[in-house]
């Protein structure tokens, strides 16, 4: 078995990417550490770059047609790493899970329907239906003790007030990283059913289980769940090519997948490029050894934070992710503004993190710290943060 360097650092600077060509724009500085945008500074394993090659040194790059292993190749990963036995027939290549969002909010309601999301959650889950002119309602998690659970209680007197044609769901949880149990994806099948309210399932995490967690597919849960979701899931978080963009839907029901897909078709919203699936293909072939090596990675940092933390910075608590190489961080005990908050991360440690608040007003108080990187460099940025809550703590004795 091949050994995979994950502590090798790799300048990403000057390349276009986002995570760290962007820190000007949106941070005001240029040379902070990107602990942000959720892709990771991990070199993509060879077996995706060599299928890539290949075909590059082919030099031809006309019109690609779906390989003919592209469906069974997803259904067969599926099932051995999830237990879901879906059909090829169910699945449709889409440009991008928040793509996939946007062609349901777009084709599934008009503008003025309300759509449900479950904060602190994924903004574009907010973003995307707004911009297309529909309305948002909330049904928050529940917090207690430091744990999230769903608000089922909640969402059931919404919808006998309210007319909702849609639930988002994020499944594992992005940011607080929950893998959730099949008796509350069973329970929200069954409400979200009743009231016909479509679920669209973000899946985008379900290959990054942690410490023993397991991915439930919402789909896989019950009849009810199968018959009324779409569930999109993506190689792009697991095996970090998300600029490739290869993303798929997966409908169980006969109706609501030939509505859908008729719809993606008509657009060529179902159509990838051909290093979408080229990658797709190595990824779900060839990459169990590189996945298992990544985890364990993310795993130790996960370790490193919360013991580096614990006993240097005990103002702010780990939110522990039970799933994806994101971390919710509670800041609350700083008694901070998330302006100054976001201040002191950015201005006094040098560290571009997510605002806790851009997940809706249940983050204020939290960031979310992108943990997919070099341990060399977590050390450095929570040394960073030390000395600036420090610095802070012993400025206000003064």
């Amino acid at each position: 078995m091949k050994i995979y360097n994950f502590d090798e650092i790799i300048d990403r600077r000057g390349t276009d990417c986002v995570k760290y060509d962007k820190l000007k724009v949106l941070f005001g500085n240029e040379n902070l550490i990107p602990l942000w945008v959720a892709d990771m500074d991990f070199k993509v394993g060879d077996f995706i770059t060599e299928a890539l090659k290949k075909h590059c040194e082919h030099g031809i790059f006309g019109y690609p047609m779906i390989p003919q292993d592209y469906f069974s190749t997803i259904k067969n990963w599926i099932l051995s790493h999830h237990q879901w036995d879906i059909k090829e027939d169910w699945i449709s290549f889409v440009s991008g899970v928040v793509k996939g969002i946007a062609y349901t909010v777009m084709h599934f309601t008009q503008p003025g329907d309300k759509i449900i999301i479950q904060p602190p959650v994924y903004h574009p889950f907010r973003i995307v239906p707004e911009m297309n002119h529909r309305k948002i309602v909330f049904n928050p998690l529940i917090e207690e003790n430091g744990k999230y659970r769903m608000d089922l209680d909640g969402l059931q007197q919404i919808l006998e007030k309210e007319d909702c044609k849609m639930l988002i769901l994020s499944n594992p949880h992005n940011p607080v990283g929950i893998t959730w149990d099949a008796n509350t994806l069973k329970k929200l099948a069954d409400i979200c059913f009743k009231r016909n309210v479509l679920v669209i399932s973000d899946e985008i995490h379900s290959d990054m289980a942690l410490f023993g967690n397991k991915h439930i597919p919402f789909a896989s849960v019950s009849e009810h769940a199968a018959n009324n979701s779409i569930t999109l899931m993506a190689p792009s978080k697991t095996f970090n090519i998300a600029g490739i963009v290869s993303s798929f839907a997966i409908i169980p029901n006969d109706k609501l997948r030939h509505n859908f897909f008729e719809f993606l078709h008509g657009g060529e919203f179902n159509q990838g490029n051909l290093f979408a699936y080229i990658a797709t293909e190595a990824a779900y072939k060839h990459g169990e050894d590189w996945m298992k090596q990544m985890l364990n990675y993310i795993e130790e940092n996960i370790f490193f934070i919360e013991n580096y933390i614990r006993k240097n910075i005990s103002e702010i608590t780990v939110v522990r992710p039970e799933a994806s190489f994101l971390i919710w961080l509670d800041c609350r005990k700083l008694d901070l503004s998330q302006k100054e908050l976001s201040s002191l991360f950015v201005d006094k440690a040098g560290l571009a993190l997510n605002d806790g608040e851009m997940f809706g007003i249940e983050g204020k108080g939290f960031m979310r710290m992108n943990v997919g990187c070099s341990r060399l460099i977590l050390k450095k940025a929570l040394e960073n943060l030390r000395k600036a809550v420090s610095s802070r703590i012993t400025t206000n004795k003064r």
